[in-house]
């Protein structure tokens, strides 16, 4: 599988309480369920907005699961490759 960056435009995202994020994960998480060949990973909560990591098969996929969620997928970037310290050590991810 391929993994992905979803950005996801949600206006107060980063003032939802903790039992509202809880139900937007339980919305994801049903919908994940009703598509064979995508993952959820995590996500970052930034401001108005969410960054997702999914690892899925395609792009289309990842698109079935914003229709179901009702979640937007504004973009959605296929990762190419990771770096992080150890790559200045000659190790890529």
């Amino acid at each position: 599988m391929k993994r992905y960056v979803i950005e996801r435009d949600l206006p107060g995202v980063h003032a939802m309480s903790s039992q509202e994020l809880q139900g937007a994960a339980q919305v994801s998480n049903a919908a994940l369920a009703e598509i064979p060949g995508i993952e959820w990973e995590h996500s970052y909560v930034v401001g108005d907005k969410t960054f997702c990591i999914y690892r899925a098969e395609d792009e289309d996929r990842i698109r079935q699961h914003a229709e179901k969620s009702g979640f937007p997928a504004n973009r959605i970037s296929e990762v190419k490759t990771m770096i992080d310290p150890s790559t200045a050590q000659g190790h890529l991810n």
